[in-house]
């Protein structure tokens, strides 16, 4: 189980329930949609983002990048980081039926994978000593290398987040944000050719 300094922030209780199986850490609910109109709750996040910072992990739909963008717009970005659930098509036990996109939501993913996406996000692990990481992509490179503005970006770019096992939602902003964090120089030329 991962001690982390950070507090994480999920859209439901089942999301909940599955990420203490992964972290001894504050977990906070959104509520889903809940948010944008619950003013208490969003002045408890601003106070643990100040306090501990924040990591976001919501599901990797429509739905939760609308909720991560909210967030990320209503915190400090040097008080938050990005954790990204993988887009892994299915359905959790629990439900009747598969979401609207088909994907599994946090409450579905595999524990493991969990913690493969909070060390991706960069979290502050207890007993761990946290790398630091020189930044090497910037969208200059991104667009140099065909995965924005040009006419097939979009779609390199689509093919370069399935191979990392990152939701097709994620902007280029974010791309270039999560690539410095978590992928070398080195792994994404390799990763390049193959796109």
């Amino acid at each position: 189980m991962l001690r982390l300094r950070e507090a994480v922030v999920v859209e439901g209780k089942h999301d909940a329930v599955r990420l203490a199986q992964v972290v001894d850490a504050p977990i906070v609910t959104t509520n889903g949609f809940r948010i944008f109109k619950d003013k208490e709750q969003m002045a408890y996040l601003r106070r643990l983002a100040t306090v501990r910072g924040l990591v976001i992990l919501t599901d990797s739909d429509a739905a939760g990048f609308v909720i991560r963008r909210h967030l990320s717009g209503s915190i400090p970005p040097e008080q938050i980081k990005q954790a990204y659930a993988p887009s892994i098509a299915g359905k959790e036990k629990r439900k009747a039926h598969p979401s609207k996109e088909g994907l599994l939501g946090v409450e579905g993913i595999d524990p493991a994978e969990l913690e493969t996406a909070l060390r991706r996000a960069g979290v502050t692990i207890e007993g761990e000593e946290c790398p630091r990481t020189v930044p090497w992509m910037s969208k200059a490179r991104l667009f140099s290398d065909g995965l924005s503005g040009g006419t097939d970006s979009a779609r390199r770019r689509e093919r370069l987040l399935a191979a990392l096992d990152l939701p097709s939602y994620l902007s280029a902003n974010r791309l270039i944000e999560v690539l410095n964090l978590t992928v070398s120089e080195e792994e994404y030329l390799s990763l390049l050719k193959n796109i």
